[in-house]
């Protein structure tokens, strides 16, 4: 009998080969093993993103929701209000014509993504799909377009619209933006990811052009499409300059000019100001909200399911 046969304990009937048991993983997407440390500095850097991205947002609420006896520059800061109140909001609508001024920003947005999405996607897709002699130069122009800084083209556009006689009005605020040349290059690459053995397939039972853009290519599309309703309706309704020198009655004034007055009337309180910032960005957050899933989907946009 060698060494090591002595020196093995015998196994019995009742003894079981013990298994050990499996340390837990930590994978990312791909299967690849993660270390903790790696984890963890992740998510320090996300909370950090975190903390620059929403932390203005929240302070601003914040302040928005402090009474007028509460000291707002105390050190250290109190991030939560003691007495939370909703009369700074009153006393926004009191101060300017708040509402009126976002209804009118409303008109503008709306009007804004219904051209974009309506002109970005019949252009985009006699980009992507039509057959005709100078197409590239016309994606070429769309690209240059881009390149154009809207204070290069501001006094053109300026001149056109009151030779236009639409100066002081909300449609010559709407005209100049009304297609964007991104979302039309989005919109381009939406439908060029498409395949073509589907319209092809269309085509063969009797489709024209009109129907295969409406009931094939468009609703494959959706993704792209809120992204466009998205980014037209934010650019409108961030928009300061462009109404600033095209409206002159203060009647139909934008959200963001109107509140423009809260700075100049009321510069040392805070407050106020802060409760009309919340008042423009809760229309922009309600819209994210409701379009998010078709937002993150338009990623994988045009894909082949099998």
């Amino acid at each position: 009998m060698s060494l090591a046969e002595k020196t093995r304990p015998a196994a019995g009937h009742g003894d079981t080969p013990r298994i050990r048991e499996r340390e837990p993983r930590i994978t990312d997407e791909h299967g690849r093993r993660v270390r903790v440390w790696e984890l963890a500095l992740r998510y320090l850097l996300l909370l950090g993103v975190l903390a620059l991205t929403i932390g203005p947002f929240l302070w601003q609420l914040s302040t928005s929701l402090k009474g007028p006896t509460e000291d707002i520059f105390s050190s250290p800061p109190r991030f939560l209000p003691a007495d939370p109140t909703l009369h700074n909001y009153e006393r926004v609508a009191d101060t300017i014509p708040v509402w009126d001024y976002a209804l009118n920003s409303l008109k503008v947005a709306a009007a804004n993504v219904v051209t974009n999405c309506v002109g970005a996607a019949l252009a985009g897709y006699a980009l992507a799909r039509l057959r005709y002699r100078g197409r590239r130069v016309a994606t070429l122009v769309f690209i240059l377009a881009m390149l154009v800084p809207v204070e290069g083209i501001v006094i053109a556009q300026f001149t056109t619209m009151r030779e236009l006689g639409l100066n002081n009005t909300l449609v010559g605020v709407v005209l100049p933006g009304c297609v964007s040349a991104l979302n039309v290059l989005l919109m381009r690459n939406a439908f060029l990811h498409l395949p073509y053995e589907i319209e092809e397939a269309a085509f063969v039972d009797g489709a024209n052009v009109w129907q295969r853009f409406c009931r094939i290519a468009l609703p494959a599309v959706k993704g792209t499409l809120a992204v466009v309703a998205i980014f037209a309706f934010m650019g409108a309704w961030d928009d300061f300059l462009w109404p600033l020198i095209v409206l002159s009655d203060p009647s139909k004034f934008t959200l963001t000019i109107g509140l423009n007055y809260l700075h100049g009337t009321f510069a040392g309180d805070e407050r106020l100001v802060a409760a009309g910032t919340i008042i423009a960005v809760a229309p922009l957050i309600v819209l994210f909200a409701c379009l998010q899933r078709y937002f993150f989907r338009g990623v994988g946009e045009g894909a082949v399911k099998g």
